[in-house]
């Protein structure tokens, strides 16, 4: 804004490109007018894009008038409820935020001995603060994953032990015709790696449908990403080979005579 808009309190605006895209499409929003509750405004500039914030929020999203339209047309008040304060790169946090606490002190006319009846946020503290949650966070899921794998692989192997005893007659027979080792060890680790596959690519389907529902209820892009698909994929596989190993091996050291006697 021009220091005569700033001064006079005059009804002009600054919009952020998720409102310019919004309201305007592709046509030029500087010039036109917008409603902001009670007043019109006119649009005389779009801000540069930012992106998303620290806490998540659109910093796009946003409309900026000055200070005295919206003290005036909007609030009615000339309270200041939060100011933003920028810091050049380099600078000491620390230093920055004892001067704003020691001007804000001065400003309100606090003595020594009163407490600060306001707060100074460092937003880099704030982020990593949430930056811990998340990693928190991340680490309960990753215990919770892992037990459910724990869980799948006990499966894959019971139902695979369940097979070996069923099939003792079969494995028997393939070794007395001259079947090796090694083809009866491959036999059953194929089939473990096959039934966990299968239980992944089930998963898989399930999450990506689950995932686009959710992303329909919740108003938010769905991005299909193959690489973390793959990686599910093959991990689950691996699953198959590492609680596939023991039955298959049980398998392939069967006495091929007490094989033949088993009923």
């Amino acid at each position: 804004f021009s220091d005569a808009e700033l001064r006079a309190g005059a009804a002009v605006c600054l919009i952020g490109e998720t409102v310019r895209r919004e309201l305007y499409g592709t046509r030029d929003a500087v010039g036109e007018q917008l409603r902001v509750k009670a007043f019109s405004c006119e649009v005389v500039g779009v801000l540069a894009s930012k992106g998303q914030g620290a806490f998540g929020n659109d910093q796009d999203d946003t409309v900026l008038v000055p200070l005295r339209t919206l003290q005036r047309r909007v609030t009615g008040n000339t309270r200041v409820n939060t100011l933003l304060v920028s810091m050049q790169d380099g600078s000491d946090p620390d230093r920055v935020k004892a001067s704003l606490t020691q001007l804000l002190r001065e400003l309100r006319k606090l003595a020594d001995t009163d407490e600060d009846n306001f707060n100074v946020l460092d937003t880099k503290q704030l982020a990593d603060t949430l930056s811990g949650t998340t990693k928190v966070l991340t680490m309960l899921l990753g215990a919770v994953a892992a037990v459910s794998l724990l869980v799948g692989g006990i499966g894959i192997m019971n139902i695979m032990l369940v097979s070996v005893t069923e099939r003792t007659r079969e494995i028997g027979l393939r070794l007395a015709i001259g079947a090796l080792e090694r083809e009866v060890l491959l036999q059953f680790l194929i089939e473990a790696v096959v039934l966990a596959a299968l239980g992944g690519l089930a998963g898989i389907a399930l999450a990506a449908v689950a995932s686009i529902l959710l992303a329909g209820l919740m108003q938010i892009p769905y991005a299909f990403d193959p690489a973390i698909n793959l990686l599910s994929f093959a991990f689950s596989a691996a699953i198959g080979v590492l609680f596939g190993y023991f039955p298959a091996r049980r398998a392939a050291r069967l006495d091929p005579i007490e094989a033949l006697r088993h009923e």
